[in-house]
């Protein structure tokens, strides 16, 4: 489990394939401390665990869902990713919870700053879209952000300047793709909704008047 709050930007030393699955390397400093092997650490915001471990970085192996559907095939030597270790219970939830299981990537559309704001749009799909609501929660590249508007497939986030370039946000290209994960719980009272057997006394509207949607 992690909070979306990035620790470090690490560089990519290299990702290879091995046969449908495959092994990435990454350089890194800070998040090593206290790192042993069998640790989860979100990269780009998918949850990776800790097979290798050196002065300068850690290597994960990379299963074939995991390919399927991040950007990490994108993925080249020299390359900034967003690092973050698992959340521990004596540690305060700075973002929101994320689960680190990537639900698909979206498009980088564009950057505009506003004032000491930046604005940055994303194109996602139908299927991610749904689970988006304005105000709402997500992680974009492992990075807990709040929804400023979702119109269509077309996804508006507004970012801090720390936030912007202490991440690789500042590093994004048009076109270019970032991991996506949706908030969990809009997943779970979704299907707490479509169940016809709950005799619960939540309903839809009862989540609307209490500020759950």
């Amino acid at each position: 489990m992690f909070t979306g709050i990035i620790e470090e930007v690490g560089s990519i030393n290299f990702f290879k394939i091995v046969s449908e699955n495959a092994e990435i390397s990454i350089n890194c400093s800070k998040i090593l401390e206290g790192t042993k092997i069998g640790d989860s650490i979100a990269v780009n915001g998918v949850c990776q665990t800790v097979v290798n471990i050196s002065e300068t970085g850690f290597t994960a192996e990379v299963s074939k869902e995991t390919l399927n559907v991040t950007n990490f095939l994108e993925l080249k030597s020299g390359d900034k990713v967003n690092l973050e270790r698992a959340l521990t219970l004596n540690e305060r939830i700075g973002g929101h919870i994320v689960s680190g299981h990537v639900d698909s990537v979206a498009k980088f559309v564009s950057a505009e700053k506003s004032n000491d704001f930046y604005n940055l749009k994303f194109d996602v799909d139908e299927e991610t879209a749904r689970y988006i609501v304005k105000k709402g929660s997500i992680t974009l590249n492992g990075i807990s952000l709040t929804v400023a508007d979702i119109s269509g497939k077309i996804l508006k986030v507004a970012v801090i300047p720390h936030t912007y370039e202490n991440t690789n946000l500042s590093k994004l290209k048009q076109g270019q793709n970032v991991n996506v994960e949706t908030d969990v719980f809009a997943k779970y009272i979704e299907k707490f909704l479509l169940n016809e057997h709950t005799t619960s006394m939540i309903t839809q509207d009862f989540l609307k008047e209490n500020g759950f949607m």
